[in-house]
């Protein structure tokens, strides 16, 4: 049975534990597997907010790219995904993306992403947005297959401290693509 592929890529916005959560999960989900692309910055924040190497964290992907790779499978239509998240997505991805300026692979392959109306999710970092943000994610959203769905604290599943909302924040960024992560608690009601 061939997985479903998702492209994952990762910036320099705060936010790579979600990064390696997300990772975690889809290893997890059988009928799926991950394509990471990190960008230069993204590898700078991994050192700074976590204990993790840039090799172990490609460990949990299982093909890697880099983001300078501008030829590689992602990079076309062609190339069969279910979609593509960005975690942690920051407002100069955001911005490239809106513009198409594909320089890059995540730039070239979120592109990709959108002209084939596949899934792409965003984990839009930072606080305060801006108006050019907030313009930027709004046009994005317009878009058919693209969600915006920056990792707020949510407080309804009763963490029991971070790492429960880092999972909690990474399942909700896999639900679209249809992954149901095995610890994930939804809202029950009241």
């Amino acid at each position: 049975m061939e997985k479903k592929k998702i492209i994952v890529g990762a910036t320099g916005a705060s936010g790579l534990p979600i990064l390696i959560s997300c990772l975690q999960i889809i290893q997890e989900a059988s009928e799926y597997e991950s394509c990471l692309i990190m960008s230069d910055s993204a590898r700078i924040t991994l050192a700074h907010e976590t204990e993790y190497s840039v090799e172990e964290v490609e460990a949990y992907a299982d093909c890697v790219f880099s983001p300078e790779e501008i030829g590689a499978g992602p990079a076309s239509g062609s190339y069969k995904t279910t979609g593509m998240l960005i975690v942690p997505c920051s407002m100069k991805t955001i911005a490239g993306i809106h513009s198409g300026y594909a320089d890059n692979l995540i730039l070239r392959a979120a592109d990709v992403t959108i002209k084939e109306q596949r899934t792409l999710v965003l984990a839009a970092r930072e606080t305060p947005l801006s108006p050019i943000h907030l313009r930027n994610l709004q046009e994005l959203a317009m878009i058919p297959g693209v969600r915006i769905i920056p990792p707020m604290m949510t407080f309804y599943h009763r963490p029991d401290g971070i790492e429960d909302m880092v999972y909690h924040i990474a399942a909700k960024l896999l639900e679209p693509f249809g992954i149901e992560a095995m610890n994930y608690r939804r809202w029950q009601g009241l």
